[in-house]
């Protein structure tokens, strides 16, 4: 078996908490970000450790992120084994903090998804996120706030519900509906889509001479997202640079596997094919 690990945060979506008051989703956030970035090699979660800084520390604030850090581990079969709380005055503004996460998991060798045998005709799988999941905070934050000037309990029509709720839409997990198919060597390889979008994330794992061409219209964009657009006057292009755009992990399986995938998948859909060249074309 080989080790697989990685580290990361939940970025400017912590701004939102800290306007909401809400700090119990971000700790599950920040698990299920880790855990999709080591399932795209086929790895499945042994342990996680958290680190939460902060200027002052407020005990409810850090039990509500540790609660939500705990949950998701739960609900993802990790052990959360430790981690450190670290107390900086005058580092941080006051009620604001940062948190972030490291996992280590566990793949077969013969199982390491790895995206080598990815040819030009294999299928592209899209999974829908949930929302932002935890990337393009800092400029959804810049259009929603300051250019449309809403406040985080603004309802908004479009998106039938406030901004804070639909901004703090929790990061999906994607390991419980993937792992069954981890082991039937069907999936080719996967990219999590966080930040640089699909045009940045996909090209990752497709070897030399491969690039991709995904069709928009495969998938519904979620509500989120064409506000983001219309409000802020963001071009196309730069909107698939910067957010998901309602997918939030694609497959890659052979054209003669695809049927077995999305039926394994109940709410996957083609998006794309692979092609030869470079990059990703819309």
């Amino acid at each position: 078996p080989v080790l697989v690990s990685s580290a990361d945060g939940v970025g400017t979506k912590l701004k939102v908490a800290f306007m909401t008051g809400r700090h119990d989703t971000v700790g599950a956030d920040l698990v299920n970000h880790c855990v999709n970035d080591i399932l795209v090699q086929g790895a499945e979660p042994l342990f996680f450790l958290d680190y939460l800084a902060t200027g002052r520390l407020s005990p409810a604030v850090a039990e509500a992120v540790v609660a939500g850090v705990a949950r998701g581990c739960r609900e993802n079969g990790c052990a959360l084994i430790g981690g450190e709380t670290a107390e900086m005055p005058g580092f941080y503004a006051d009620g604001e903090y940062d948190i972030a996460g490291f996992i280590v998991g566990i793949v077969e060798r013969e199982r390491i998804v790895d995206g080598r045998s990815i040819v030009p005709g294999d299928v592209l799988i899209g999974l829908p996120s949930a929302g932002l999941h935890t990337n393009g905070y800092s400029l959804a934050r810049r259009i929603l706030f300051d250019v449309c000037g809403l406040r985080a309990d603004s309802e908004v029509p479009e998106l039938g519900t406030t901004v804070g709720d639909a901004l703090l839409a929790p990061h999906r997990s994607y390991l419980p509906v993937i792992r069954p198919l981890l082991a039937g060597g069907l999936i080719k390889g996967m990219a999590h889509i966080t930040g640089g979008g699909i045009t940045e994330n996909l090209p990752r794992v497709l070897p030399g001479g491969c690039g991709a061409v995904v069709d928009p219209r495969a998938w519904v964009v979620p509500s989120i997202f064409r506000v983001l657009q219309e409000r802020g006057g963001i071009a196309t292009d730069e909107m698939f640079r910067t957010f998901n755009m309602g997918i939030g992990m694609i497959l890659i399986c052979a054209r003669e596997s695809r049927d077995d995938v999305v039926r394994a998948l109940p709410d996957a859909r083609v998006i794309g094919t692979v092609v030869r060249g470079v990059g990703v074309a819309y």
